[in-house]
């Protein structure tokens, strides 16, 4: 979209729903939506319940949508009122977004060229890399669909004169003054002084963003190169780290980084980066892990695992387990100190940590490992299959 008077070719054909706060920018965008992509449009207000007026907020965007003819839902967040609210706030509000889009969606949300602006300086004066710095994409995988921004080359004079122009109503979140929020303060206090020594500064900081955005892209395709080219990742699917410490740290820093991002995980700080590049060198015998946020980095046997605790644990029942359970006397148990088993084809018992350790499960993951007993003989194990019971 070039302007708000052209269409914009990426949503032709697409279903759309629009996130609606009842703000300007999302009152331009749904009126501009409408106008272009009629009946393939909904919208989605997000109920953060912060604000004494919120479910005022609520009503005004589900009269308007009515009005329009446009169908409207309403998410209601809980969210905590921490230290890092606003954080807290768009981590939840995208989560829900995300579980309500339909297959292939486009969401789209109205930030545009100052918003952009922000969040550049914002993760500057945060010491941000590429990976931060390169701000807002234009358009990122969401949910069944994707996340768009079509008003992200818009300044907020144009978005300003489309509603004057077409006579719109909207309305004023009364948190958007308090520069107790660190965007807040940006807005109203520094960048008005910055301004009026830089022109056009919101066009300049988002085409800055736009650069790091495009070395962000060399950066994450030299490490895909790495990563082939090298062999890095097995098998299994894990980072070898025999063949990742014959790189340069840089690179190793890069694939790293590039990997967590693939899977989601919160960037690490450089103290937290320094730390996992030390746990590739750790010593053969030691239990190497390196922890930050909810996301935990082990080795083991020259593999690293990634592992996020916030996941959503889904409970699996063992085929064993089924095969079993509705036996006389069936009974699930865990491993013990000095345990010894009896694998069919062996005459002898062994020790079940060697069993373990040579069928390649993890420290961390075995004492979790259920043990299938019928009138106290062990007849199963999870992960390792049929077996006899022996001292």
């Amino acid at each position: 979209m070039e302007s708000l008077k052209t269409k914009d070719t990426f949503l032709e054909g697409k279903n759309i729903a629009l996130a609606l706060s009842g703000g300007i920018d999302s009152i331009v965008l749904l009126h501009y939506l409408h106008s272009h992509y009629p009946n393939h449009i909904r919208a989605i207000h997000c109920n953060h319940h912060l604000s004494e007026y919120c479910n005022d907020w609520h009503l005004f965007c589900q009269n308007v949508c009515n009005t329009l003819n446009i169908p409207y839902s309403n998410i209601d967040l809980n969210i905590e009122n921490s230290k890092n609210i606003e954080e807290n706030a768009r981590k939840s509000r995208y989560h829900s977004l995300s579980c309500n889009m339909l297959d292939n969606e486009v969401l789209c949300t109205a930030h545009h060229q100052q918003d952009q602006a922000e969040t550049l300086l914002l993760q500057l004066f945060r010491g941000a890399g590429s990976a931060g710095l390169a701000s807002m994409p234009k358009e990122k995988p969401l949910g069944k669909g994707s996340h768009y921004r079509p008003m992200l080359d818009i300044s907020k004079a144009q978005i300003i004169d489309y509603a004057k122009t077409h006579k719109l109503n909207w309305i004023e979140d009364d948190s958007n003054k308090d520069t107790n929020f660190r965007r807040n303060f940006l807005r109203l206090e520094i960048i008005p002084k910055l301004s009026t020594i830089y022109k056009n500064l919101a066009k300049i900081l988002s085409r800055s963003a736009k650069h790091q955005s495009e070395a962000l892209k060399l950066t994450r395709e030299l490490a895909d190169i790495d990563l082939q080219s090298n062999n890095i990742i097995n098998d299994s699917g894990r980072i070898n780290t025999v063949e990742l410490i014959k790189l340069e740290t840089h690179r190793i820093k890069n694939i790293l980084r590039h990997h967590l991002s693939l899977l989601g995980f919160l960037a690490p700080t450089d103290k937290v980066m320094s730390q996992i590049v030390d746990l590739l060198h750790a010593k053969q015998d030691a239990k190497p892990l390196v922890q930050w946020d909810d996301y935990e980095i082990r080795r083991y046997q020259q593999e690293l695992y990634f592992i996020n605790n916030a996941d959503d644990k889904e409970v699996r029942t063992c085929p064993i387990q089924l095969e079993l359970q509705n036996l006389p006397n069936f009974s699930i148990r865990y491993r013990a100190e000095g345990q010894r088993i009896k694998l069919p084809g062996k005459t002898h018992s062994q020790s079940l940590k060697k069993v373990l350790q040579e069928a390649g499960i993890p420290p961390w993951e075995r004492n979790s490992l259920k043990m299938y007993y019928i009138n106290d003989e062990l007849r199963a194990m999870e992960r390792l299959g049929n077996m006899e019971h022996a001292e």
